[in-house]
C-alpha cells in the first residue's frame, strides 16, 4: 500500500509504542536478577540457566553494568522452571531425606551423650 497521507507509518509507530508500553509494564512487575543470584536462589547451575534461556524456556536480557554487559533473568520464571525439573525435584527429595537422617542422628547422639553423662555421674558417686 502507498502511504500517501502518512497514516500507515503513524499506525505502525502507535502499535509499536503500545506494545513497548505493555512490555514495560510487565517488566515493572517482574524481579530480574543476575545469573549468580538466580543460581543461588533456585538451586540450579549456571549452565542450566543458560540452557533454559537459550532454548527459550525462560526470558533473559543483557543490561549494562559497571563491569560490562550482564545477563539477567526473571526470578519467578527461573523458580517456576526449576520446579518443573525432575532432576532438581529428585535432588530436593534427596536433600530432604538427608536432612531428616541428620536430624535423627543428632537426636540419637544427644540421647547417647545424656546416657553417658548419667553413667559418669553414677560412677563418680561411688
Amino acid at each position: 500500500m502507498n502511504d500517501i497521507d502518512g497514516t500507515e507509518g503513524w499506525e505502525t509507530d502507535l502499535e509499536r509504542y503500545l506494545t513497548q508500553r505493555e512490555l514495560f509494564a510487565q517488566l515493572q512487575d517482574t524481579v530480574w536478577v543476575p545469573l549468580a543470584q538466580a543460581e543461588s536462589e533456585a538451586g540450579v547451575s549456571r549452565s542450566a540457566l543458560r540452557a533454559w534461556f537459550r532454548a527459550g524456556e525462560i526470558p533473559s536480557r543483557l543490561v549494562d553494568s559497571p563491569h560490562g554487559p550482564q545477563r539477567i533473568v526473571p526470578l519467578d520464571a527461573v523458580l517456576e522452571r526449576a520446579a518443573r525439573s525432575p532432576r532438581l525435584r529428585r535432588r530436593a527429595e534427596r536433600d530432604q531425606e538427608l536432612a531428616h537422617e541428620v536430624g535423627v542422628l543428632r537426636q540419637r547422639l544427644a540421647d547417647v551423650e545424656s546416657r553417658l553423662a548419667a553413667l559418669e555421674e553414677r560412677d563418680g558417686r561411688r
